[in-house]
């Protein structure tokens, strides 16, 4: 308990915190999206979703050669858009296009239960690349939290899989679309609060420190 206590978790300053946050979401959401709203002006919705693709991965291909690393949000962004990029391609109706939704989130939730028991739980890696969180690998409190964390989101995105299949099959499209926003919001808003108040608790629990870095 004692070393436990001694040791700390390290967050970059405020500013650099911020653009390492920005820089990862941009180029996971904001990039497709752009490529995204680009394609589909001008070839319509499947022209969209195949622009959409083939940023983020040139982005994957970007960091490949110049980073040598490809960060865990970026590549769980690519997934999900070739995945649903296939369905609508090779489908070409409305139903298979509204069906990429559960079907993405049902990959998401695959993905995080995947890891969640590992040793490199997916949560533990975005905490690293998307604000890049140091800790104690070895620490023991801190793994069970990430673990469990991990497999929070996979439940989070098992539970949005089940309520967009069902409002699929009871919702017009319109209707549907509101509510699966809606539910995608809810979803990770309702995640993130969860996961931030168990954080606090591990920290108090294990008298761990939050800190800025120096450099």
């Amino acid at each position: 308990m004692l070393i436990a206590m001694a040791e700390h978790l390290e967050l970059p300053r405020p500013w650099r915190l911020t653009l390492t946050a920005s820089w990862n979401l941009a180029e996971s959401l904001g990039l497709p999206v752009a490529g995204y709203l680009l394609g589909e002006r001008f070839g319509g919705r499947g022209a969209g979703m195949i622009v959409a693709t083939g940023v983020v991965w040139l982005t994957v291909l970007g960091r490949k050669i110049f980073t040598s690393g490809v960060p865990g949000l970026l590549t769980i962004s690519a997934l999900v858009l070739t995945l649903q990029t296939a369905v609508v391609l090779i489908t070409g109706s409305v139903l298979f296009f509204l069906l990429q939704f559960p079907l993405a989130n049902l990959g998401l939730c695959l993905l995080f239960a995947r890891t969640a028991p590992t040793r490199k739980p997916l949560v533990a890696q975005l905490a690293a690349e998307v604000v890049a969180l140091r800790h104690p690998s070895h620490h023991v409190g801190l793994h069970k939290f990430f673990q469990g964390a991990t497999w929070l989101w996979a439940g989070i995105f098992a539970l949005s899989t089940i309520g967009m299949s069902v409002l699929l099959a009871v919702e017009s499209t319109k209707v549907f679309l509101l509510l699966t926003t809606a539910v995608t919001i809810g979803g990770v808003v309702a995640g993130t609060a969860l996961s931030a108040l168990w954080f606090v608790r591990v920290l108090r629990r294990f008298g761990l420190k939050v800190r800025f870095s120096q450099g």
